[in-house]
């Protein structure tokens, strides 16, 4: 299908083709451009059709969330298509897809890297949502202080060299997720700063268990653990979709305007029952 636009049209940057970001999308996007990154040609193909079929105007661009000269080139092509207005990150990798490294690359680097590239290039205005997870509040003690101020502040570049992201800490899947994760909910502080002086405003979301293809991987390789997690929450139910779009067109809206910097804690009330003493987490 093709559609006739304009570059004045407000551009919506979506990275991770995933049903998370198409739910947020699909409330925001009327009236205007959506670019849309993968790293997989058939998620793009797949994701455009259905965009198309419900009338937007879509673009796409395969791009590897991990790599930091790919996600400047995502960001550099949205501007190329008008005023960038709104970017959603739903990229990462569960801990039973992967290996720790990895998702350290993508879950946590290539996050930073992406709140970098389109801190550049937000239009005045504009507003953004990185999803993390409420794994990140799951630590079982309290990272040091030092620990925190490092992921929070040290330039994306040196990440990587960081102690506390070297093979001898990070000792497998589950602990390089929730560390990335914590450090999402951190790195949005920083960003805040650099987005504000463009006017522009950037949060992070934390969903609990919520039903996706990621999240089905999870469900096929520790489903009794995770029914245990449903029954101990306070919702007693796991979350769709459309619930964390619901809350991040919200933050993305212009009644969130004073919000800039801060997590919002989206999972049934799961991390409750973990402080509450009625469910207690192992990471593995």
């Amino acid at each position: 299908m093709i559609l006739n636009y304009n570059n004045k049209r407000e551009v919506v940057a979506l990275l991770g083709a995933g049903s998370m970001g198409m739910a947020i999308v699909e409330r925001i996007a009327a009236s205007r451009i959506v670019l849309l990154g993968d790293i997989s040609e058939k998620a793009l193909a797949s994701a455009r059709e259905k965009l198309e079929y419900s009338g937007y105007a879509v673009e796409t661009m395969k791009v590897d969330a991990s790599n930091k000269d790919s996600i400047y080139a995502f960001a550099r092509r949205a501007t190329e298509l008008g005023p960038v207005m709104y970017f959603i990150n739903t990229a990462g990798a569960s801990p039973h897809q992967t290996n720790p490294q990895h998702i350290l690359n993508l879950d946590l680097i290539g996050s930073a890297y992406a709140l970098d590239a389109f801190g550049d290039v937000m239009a005045r205005g504009g507003a953004g949502i990185l999803i993390s997870s409420m794994t990140g509040y799951m630590l079982p003690e309290p990272l040091p202080q030092e620990v925190e101020d490092a992921l929070t502040i040290t330039d994306s570049d040196k990440l990587a060299a960081l102690p506390c992201l070297q093979p001898d800490v990070v000792s497998n899947s589950g602990v390089a997720y929730v560390l990335s994760k914590r450090a999402n909910q951190l790195r949005v502080r920083k960003a805040a700063m650099d987005w504000g002086k463009r006017g522009a405003r950037i949060n992070t979301i934390s969903p609990g268990i919520v039903v996706t293809p990621l999240a089905y991987d999870e469900f096929n390789a520790a489903g009794e653990g995770y029914q245990k997690m449903i029954e101990a929450s306070a919702m007693q139910r796991v979350g769709n979709p459309a619930e964390i779009a619901a809350a991040a067109t919200f933050l993305l809206s212009d009644q969130a305007t004073f919000i800039t910097g801060t997590d919002l804690l989206v999972d049934g009330g799961m991390i409750a029952a973990i402080k509450t003493g009625h469910y207690q987490v192992q990471l593995s």
